[in-house]
């Protein structure tokens, strides 16, 4: 296929009536303005996950707030950055991550990043499900005005009854259809904000006016030394990237639906800078208000919510967060999930079997979230899982900009059999080696603890080894 044919609408050589959702966008379906970009960082930034890791940062890395604060702008460019690097093949030929990953990976070899990408995915879903769940158990001891009571692996039978019945409602909205899930985020992602000031103004009243002043104490952080506030922001960073690392990966995924170009940059600008500013300086700054009012420093938002006995504000907080949680989880967990599985099979795999092979290990995943996962750690977790993603962003970036000059031949990613990049047998063993070598050092740097100087730079580290390594290697001719 050459240059002037990438919009052809045609069936792709190699799809099946059962792998839609791989097959190339039609000009149509390409309507997705800049707005639409956007909305997808709001929602994606505004997760009640992503309001634990981002009040939990300063606490962790012991640095005031104010440098976790900037941490967290530098990191929002830098991902701005990223994802436009890593849109940009889906944006211009409409394809998907799996299909873009065949033509580093081999069309065979392909399946290993992406089932890779739907494993994280996977996980991500099953946690925010649990974090969805915590909102509605809120709702429910608000009206009710039940205990918690006696627990199970770390959950109260309310809990239970919640998070069974947030794990039912995603599959019954994804069963209805991805409209379904837009409408969600259109109507989830301001409330949040609103939400969000309201904490802050019932902190500030709860604080006789005295919250700027005194939070000024907890951000300055004055036990903090210069290597310390340095190497904390240097490893927030890196955090903040590890976190993004799946979406990072996939964002062709959703580049594929941009109008054009202009409007995928754009809405990355307006999406990840503005949206990290203001959601960190709200979850900073509530954060540093518990710690003020009720004396210690709370990172999970429902808790706060809880702890200012308001019914009203309680309500309003649970349906807010609910919708929120459960929006970006379809979106940006469910998809990247469904692609991955059905990649494995595409003409037996279909849209709702996939969905329903991901509903149920993000049951397991998320019913464990409390009793193991919370045991591991949030920032360990995030970068393992960054770690192990980031070759594989290395390599793509590195064959599709050094090596390709951002041109593909996009019938020969939907060719099975044959093709130039099916290669020798389906697998580029260029690309294996370098993953394989890549990916063990990354993730050695979060837990060997000779390496725990470079945790903070897991994923930049896995990328540029990703990268290099496959670069070198393809460069020498082993591709086959």
């Amino acid at each position: 296929m050459t240059e002037a044919t990438v919009v052809d609408t045609t069936t792709a050589p190699g799809a099946t009536s059962g792998d839609d959702t791989l097959n190339p966008i039609a000009p149509a379906e390409k309507n997705w303005g800049w707005f639409a970009i956007f909305n997808i960082w709001a929602n994606d930034i505004q997760s009640l996950f992503g309001y634990s890791l981002v009040a939990s940062l300063f606490i962790s890395y012991g640095v005031s707030g104010w440098t976790a604060f900037a941490a967290l702008i530098v990191a929002g460019l830098l991902v701005m950055l990223l994802v436009n690097l890593s849109g940009a093949a889906g944006e211009r030929y409409g394809i998907p991550y799996p299909v873009l990953a065949r033509a580093s990976k081999g069309t065979q070899g392909a399946k290993l990043p992406a089932i890779l990408r739907a494993i994280v995915a996977v996980f991500w879903y099953g946690v925010q499900v649990y974090f969805a769940s915590t909102a509605l158990s809120l709702l429910i001891y608000s009206v009710t005005g039940l205990t918690g009571g006696g627990t199970v692996l770390g959950l109260s039978a309310v809990d239970w009854f919640s998070f069974l019945v947030v794990w039912a409602f995603h599959i019954v909205i994804f069963w209805r259809g991805m409209g379904w899930v837009e409408t969600f985020l259109n109507i989830a992602g301001p409330f949040v904000y609103a939400v969000m000031i309201g904490l802050v103004i019932v902190l500030w009243q709860r604080s006789d006016g005295q919250l700027l002043a005194q939070a000024q104490t907890i951000f300055a952080n004055p036990e903090a030394t210069a290597w310390t506030e340095f190497s904390g922001f240097i490893a927030i960073i890196g955090t903040m990237i590890s976190y993004f690392a799946a979406v990072l990966l996939n964002f062709s995924d959703f580049s594929r639906y941009a109008k054009d170009k202009r409007a995928m940059m754009l809405g990355n600008l307006a999406g990840l800078p503005f949206n990290m500013i203001l959601f960190s300086a709200l979850a900073l700054l509530t954060t540093a208000g518990a710690a003020v009012v009720y004396g210690e420093a709370i990172i999970n938002p429902t808790e706060i919510v809880e702890r200012t006995d308001s019914v009203i504000l309680s309500i309003i907080a649970a349906i807010t967060f609910f919708a929120a949680t459960v929006g970006i989880n379809l979106v940006a967990n469910f998809i990247p999930s469904v692609n991955g599985i059905a990649n494995l099979a595409p003409s037996k795999i279909s849209f709702r079997m996939a969905g329903l092979i991901t509903s149920g290990f993000a049951l397991v995943i998320g019913g464990f979230w409390t009793s193991f996962i919370s045991e591991f750690g949030i920032s360990g977790f995030v970068n393992t899982l960054g770690a192990t993603l980031a070759p594989v962003y290395g390599i793509m970036m590195a064959d599709y900009y050094l090596l390709r000059k951002q041109k593909l031949e996009r019938d020969d990613l939907y060719n099975l059999k044959g093709g130039r990049y099916h290669y020798g047998n389906g697998w580029n063993d260029a690309a294996m080696i370098a993953f394989a070598c890549a990916a063990v050092f990354s993730v050695a740097t979060v837990w060997v603890p000779l390496l725990a100087f470079l945790s903070g730079y897991a994923w930049l580290i896995g990328a540029a080894l990703g990268g290099g390594i496959y670069y070198r290697l393809a460069r020498s001719g082993l591709e086959v």
